[in-house]
């Protein structure tokens, strides 16, 4: 039976690779669309929680594919077993190194280690985001030292995850999939793959193109939320709230969509993923101005926190040094447990060096885990929120947080969300 045959009857097993915010969610809808599938990590402790029927990501419900763990649904480690499947999808991170220059490591190595067992017939699609060039490049070139020809033996995609972790309104199933295809016999391969669990697949002509539109989003968000960030800064001077603003604006029916401030971005993609662009435009002889720019105003917007903090500190008459600081959301968004890459640390770190003693509570983060950047902060625990404390920062916007009466501590409040919205001489937005 050829793979389009496979697919059409739901008989084509589905190997996904990495098991995250990414991976995890495509398990479920092709195990729900009546798929064979076999989740695959290098984390034996994730494998053994889904063997128990039991989920690591809080907002991520694993129920549906409770009953089919040893008959539709698998979990390994090892990755000999990839020869048994037919579709391969790759979900594993693209972070930056510390020179902010992609690290594609964990893709490269997954491909090498595909290419072992990669045989005829296999479809290898990669979602994880990363630069134009590096799937029909360096991807097909890894793979391509197995002996075999992509497009001809076996099929090359590329469809970028589009992920809003907790997101009410849209998921995996609803959001439209751009798909891009190494030839259009790969294309159309990878477009039954994904018109089996997803409303709508949108097909492009090419991977590069796939590689590109993801970037092309996450370029348009950060360049947004850097304008506010920077209207935010600019009209707390001028004596105007911005979320009012903004607020306002939104009321344009045409021409206009919202962005909000915040203490910096948060999350895998926004502020990561513009770089990937920036990095390869080197190789073309040009800069990505925009990118660069809203990147540095981003990840500036630390330091205009710490300086109101420094300024209620101020006013309730005490140093920073020395102070007792209450920090509320560790996650980088409301109402999830996704810490990755999130404003939070950088605070901590920067209250931390300037002699503050910061703790922190989230309730969807009871103890912090180990992280690439900040592994000197694993181990500390979530506390509850009191009064004893010399200041509170709110720096997630979790519901939990809009019905805290802060006024009652008699404390200042720092407050980077917009979650208190009644004036308080001992409320400081930031």
């Amino acid at each position: 039976m050829d793979l389009l045959k496979k697919i059409e009857t739901k008989a084509a097993h589905i190997g996904i690779i990495g098991l995250g915010y990414v991976g995890l969610p495509l398990v479920i809808e092709f195990c729900k669309a009546g798929f064979s599938v076999t989740g695959f990590d290098i984390d034996a402790k994730k494998v053994e929680k889904l063997k128990k029927g039991e989920s690591y990501i809080k907002h991520i419900d694993i129920a549906p594919v409770k009953g089919l763990l040893s008959d539709k649904f698998s979990t390994t480690t090892d990755f000999s077993m990839l020869r048994d499947v037919d579709c391969i999808i790759i979900c594993v991170p693209t972070p930056l190194n510390k020179n902010r220059e992609p690290d594609m490591r964990y893709v490269f190595t997954t491909a090498e280690t595909i290419a072992l067992h990669l045989r005829s017939g296999h479809l290898v699609i990669l979602e994880s985001t990363t630069y134009p060039g590096t799937t029909d490049e360096d991807l097909k070139a890894i793979l391509e030292g197995s002996g075999l020809t992509a497009g001809h033996d076996f099929h090359l995609a590329y469809s970028p995850e589009r992920e809003d972790p907790n997101n009410k309104d849209f998921n995996l199933k609803t959001v439209p999939k751009v798909v891009g295809g190494l030839t259009r016999d790969c294309l159309q391969a990878a477009k039954a793959l994904y018109d089996s669990i997803v409303v709508r697949t949108v097909p492009v002509s090419s991977t590069k193109v796939a590689e590109a539109t993801k970037l092309l989003e996450n370029i348009y968000r950060s360049v947004n939320i850097a304008l506010v960030n920077e209207l935010k800064i600019l009209f707390d001077k001028m004596g105007i709230d911005i979320w009012e603003v903004v607020d306002a604006a939104k009321t344009k029916p045409f021409g206009f969509q919202a962005f909000y401030p915040g203490p910096g971005l948060g999350g895998h993609c926004i502020p990561i993923d513009p770089f990937y662009l920036t990095w390869k435009a080197r190789e073309y002889e040009l800069s990505t101005r925009f990118i660069e720019i809203a990147g540095q105003i981003n990840t500036s917007m630390p330091d205009y926190v710490v300086s109101k903090v420094i300024l209620a500190l101020n006013d309730a008459g005490k140093p920073i040094k020395g102070s007792r600081i209450l920090m509320l959301g560790l996650a980088y968004k409301a109402n999830v447990d996704d810490d990755r890459e999130s404003p939070s640390y950088r605070l901590m770190e920067k209250l931390e060096n300037m002699g503050a003693v910061v703790s922190y509570n989230d309730p969807y983060i009871p103890e912090i885990g180990p992280t690439r950047e900040y592994g000197h902060f694993a181990g500390r625990k979530s506390v509850d929120i009191s009064g004893d404390y010399d200041l509170m920062l709110i720096a997630t916007p979790h519901d939990e947080y809009r019905i805290v009466d802060f006024a009652s501590f008699g404390i200042p409040v720092v407050d980077t969300r917009h979650v208190i919205e009644t004036k308080h001489d001992l409320f400081y937005s930031a």
